[in-house]
């Protein structure tokens, strides 16, 4: 007897259509039915048999094609554009874009062939342990688990970074105050060297007119010494007596007086001229070594200002880049984790199709049992029959398989959907029937022989097989 059994094996791809394949085997009493092949592309992928077993690896799918702009590919105008140069620089852009979406397209596909390849290995892992159940969920929830601490150490460290940017935002804060004090007290000291440089010139010009008004003294003093002497030279031509005597000595005296007197008094003011310009000399030096030194101060704080200001942008842009890897990385692991409860579900549905499959399949094996020992015991009874001389029987069985067919008297074969089998060879009677039936409703199987000889009942009886 030979079975002709069909098989069909099913891929499902997540990234592609639907593809579906169908092959037929052939086999002869013995032979066992092969099992038929699911995969999924881009995630896991389970292989079922009749025995419930899981096997097969991912394989990563084909590259999607790349869309080229096709306005790069028309022929070039010969006439002078006056626009073309900014043609030319948005193609080059265009082109660079381009360039740059292959690239991370790239990357991303070595991340997920990398990602692929850790997942075979795991199902590798899964399947060579002996266990009959999966450890998917085990290994789901450790990396769920693993993507939320991730989670929290990013969480973390945002925090750590708000509160260093906090304390940084206070530093700035701080600086911007004293450089504000800084700058009022510059002013100040502006303000103050203002008004003593307006003291120390109205003090020249005071020295200025001192020396003028000295001149002017001296040069009338030397005047009136020349005319006093003028005067005591007439005077000692015409008179020589005593009176002119004691005359010279009272224009002496007067002259010695008068002179004493103008030499004090710029004596005087000269020192006061000169000890109000040192005072205002070393205020004025004391003034611009204090400006100098402010200066270099303000200098100094618009660098660490700067600095503090590039720290700032570097500590946001770290916490930008962080907050998005986050994302990212809790957006891939959500899709991973659809994918692969997508995956669990389907493998399973698919393990449910097998296992009632294989269900049927025994149904059908248990049923070609019975026919088989229905028909040893209707060669045995044919056989006794003969020797004992009987000359009619008649069978009849009921079976629960789901397929139907028919016995001819002359137990010629057996047809039914999706099976081929037959006997070699056929018996006959004068008077006598043999039929056998099938149902789909009942799940006994009744074996009932009735002996005729001569178109009267003889004997009837009927045994029920187990199932």
């Amino acid at each position: 007897m030979s079975i002709r059994v069909t098989q069909k094996s099913y891929k499902v791809s997540t990234s592609g259509p639907r593809a579906f394949s169908s092959r037929s085997y052939t086999s002869g009493p013995g032979a066992r039915i092969s099992s038929s092949s699911f995969s999924r592309v881009g995630s896991s992928s389970f292989r079922g048999g009749l025995g419930g077993r899981y096997g097969g690896a991912s394989r990563m799918g084909g590259i999607t094609a790349v869309t080229v702009n096709q306005s790069l590919l028309s022929p070039l105008n010969l006439e002078v554009d006056p626009n073309i140069q900014a043609v030319r620089t948005q193609e080059k852009e265009q082109i660079k874009t381009l360039n740059n979406k292959f690239a991370s397209f790239i990357d991303k596909v070595r991340f997920l062939e990398q990602q692929n390849k850790m997942l075979e290995t795991k199902w590798s892992l899964l399947q060579q342990q002996k266990t009959a159940r999966s450890n998917m969920d085990n290994m789901f929830e450790s990396y769920i688990n693993n993507l939320r601490r991730q989670l929290e150490t990013l969480g973390q460290e945002k925090l750590k970074l708000e509160a260093e940017l906090g304390n940084m935002q206070g530093l700035v804060e701080d600086f911007k105050n004293k450089y504000e004090d800084e700058i009022n007290k510059r002013t100040e000291m502006e303000n103050e060297f203002v008004l003593i440089k307006k003291d120390v010139d109205e003090a020249y010009m005071n020295k200025v007119e001192l020396e003028s008004r000295l001149e002017g003294l001296t040069d009338e003093i030397n005047f009136l010494r020349q005319l006093y002497e003028e005067e005591i030279r007439e005077l000692q031509s015409q008179i020589s007596d005593s009176i002119i005597a004691e005359v010279k000595a009272q224009y002496e005296e007067i002259a010695n007086r008068s002179r004493a007197e103008a030499e004090s008094m710029y004596q005087i003011k000269y020192e006061e001229l000169q000890s109000l310009a040192g005072k205002h000399g070393d205020d004025l030096r004391r003034t611009k070594t204090e400006i100098s030194e402010m200066n270099r101060n303000i200098s100094r704080l618009q660098a660490e200002i700067e600095g503090l200001k590039g720290q700032r942008a570097s500590l946001e842009a770290a916490i930008a880049d962080a907050e998005q890897r986050g994302e990212l990385a809790i957006k891939d692991a959500n899709a991973k984790l659809s994918e692969l409860e997508a995956a669990l579900q389907q493998a399973k549905q698919d393990m449910a199709r097998r296992l009632r499959e294989y269900q049927e399949l025994m149904n059908v094996k248990l049923a070609l049992d019975i026919e088989i020992a229905t028909y040893r015991k209707l060669l045995e009874g044919e056989e006794s029959r003969l020797e004992s001389g009987m000359q009619n029987m008649s069978i009849h069985m009921k079976t629960t398989s789901g397929y139907g067919g028919g016995l001819s008297s002359a137990y010629g074969g057996l047809t039914s959907p999706g099976l081929s089998y037959g006997l070699g060879s056929s018996f006959g009677s004068g008077a006598g029937s043999s039929s056998f039936s099938r149902t789909s409703s009942s799940r006994a199987v009744v074996v009932k022989k009735i002996e005729t000889r001569d178109g009267k009942l003889v004997s009837e009886s009927s045994d029920v097989l187990p199932k």
